[in-house]
């Protein structure tokens, strides 16, 4: 499952015991990854435990396709668990769940940000949360049916990108820490998403041909919007639309409704095509221009997570030739990081991205392969190679007030 089981003496996880010795614990979501990432290591002689997390309210959620954690998805965890003969739990994980990513979700989007709550899901509470759960049941390992793949190298466990390019998610696990790796393992990091659904065939596993997930799981059909407006009634306050020159175009009903790179649904007739290039949170404007005025060359970051080799401590002001990706769905590019200390960092990317926005992240890959993550950060600000269209505030200004948030 992992270069480990290579290794004399040690177990397809890389622990030095037989499989029957070793307790491994879960993540089961209900889908067809993590169903067959229980059974694979069931049927290798593993001890497994299932867990699956309650997030949000099922009663909205019990309907709805296409997200994970809604109530048919625990039905059908427990299905797999009895099918393979595993014990299986359900922890009502709902409050932390609002606290630890829904909330920071509407404050981002009434910040002008574009936020991602999966990676702080990954963080804050499948490995923070249910990590510490998996230790307290007296487990050796947290296995979760992610597409990405880790290995131990010379200074501990390594995090690379999965061996189909088109499943690989290490965009979303970028905030996974050394000490972490240590205990968390990814069995379908060497698989195809084809190989895994032939899997859950030969196994008779009721989740073999259903759908993957699609939609946030807080947020129903995707109308993130309705949710920003339950958690923070009034959010939605009127403003203008501007252009790069501050000429008002015309005006809008809440700068939630509008993310940087849109385009249709703005409702103004000009010309030439316009674009969301800046979102104005403390003047309530959106600020549109041409399709170049998108393209980023410097990004800057904060709470910036190294999992490459040594720290980045002492290393402020050095540059770092990486390959970063500023997008889930595009591949990585050539780049330098520039560390700032205190968790800060510059990015510049060698060849430019277009609609990079405030709230999104930034992932590391090594420059030579692409193949381990080395880490990213939260993109605060990022100015295009005009050195105009800033979208984002200074970064010690966002880190300032972040720090006063969680104080």
């Amino acid at each position: 499952m992992t270069t480990a089981s290579h290794i004399a003496g040690l177990n397809s996880l890389g622990f030095a015991k037989a499989p029957a010795d070793t307790r491994v614990v879960v993540a089961m979501s209900g889908g067809v990854d993590s169903s067959v990432t229980a059974a694979l290591l069931k049927e290798e002689g593993y001890e497994v435990i299932g867990i699956t997390l309650q997030l949000y309210d099922h009663g909205a959620a019990v309907s709805r396709k296409g997200a994970c954690c809604a109530g048919q998805d625990i039905h059908d965890a427990r299905l797999v668990a009895d099918k393979i003969g595993i014990p299986h739990y359900v922890l009502d994980y709902e409050s932390r769940f609002r606290d630890a990513v829904m909330e920071e979700f509407a404050d981002a989007y009434l910040a002008g940000e574009t936020p991602i709550p999966c990676i702080r899901c990954n963080e804050r509470v499948k490995f923070r949360d249910m990590l510490a759960t998996a230790k307290e049941l007296g487990a050796d390992a947290l296995a979760t049916g992610h597409y990405i793949a880790s290995a131990p190298g010379p200074e501990g466990w390594e995090l690379h990108r999965a061996a189909d390019p088109d499943r690989d998610q290490s965009y979303f696990l970028f905030t996974t820490t050394k000490e972490q790796l240590e205990f968390l393992r990814f069995p379908l990091g060497r698989l195809h998403k084809s190989e895994t659904r032939d899997i859950a065939l030969r196994l008779g596993l009721a989740v073999a041909e259903k759908p993957d997930s699609q939609d946030i799981c807080f947020v129903p059909q995707g109308r993130y919007t309705d949710v920003i407006r339950k958690l923070r009634p009034g959010a939605a306050e009127p403003g203008d639309i501007i252009d790069l020159d501050g000429h008002v175009l015309g005006q809008h009903d809440g700068i939630i409704n509008f993310t940087i790179g849109q385009r249709r649904g703005l409702g103004i007739a000009v010309g030439d095509p316009l674009f969301v290039v800046r979102l104005d949170a403390g003047k309530r404007q959106v600020v549109v221009g041409p399709k170049d005025a998108l393209m980023t060359e410097k990004i800057e970051l904060g709470e910036v997570n190294w999992i490459g080799e040594g720290a980045l401590e002492g290393r402020e002001g050095q540059d770092i030739e990486v390959l970063a990706k500023v997008r889930s769905t595009r591949p990585p590019m050539p780049a330098t990081l520039r560390p700032l200390g205190e968790g800060r960092a510059e990015v510049v990317l060698a060849a430019g991205e277009d609609g990079i926005a405030p709230g999104q992240a930034c992932v590391f890959y090594d420059a030579e392969t692409g193949s381990r993550v080395l880490g990213g950060g939260w993109i605060r600000r990022a100015v295009n190679r005009y050195g105009n269209a800033v979208r984002g505030r200074p970064l010690e200004e966002a880190e300032g007030e972040r720090a006063a948030q969680r104080a």
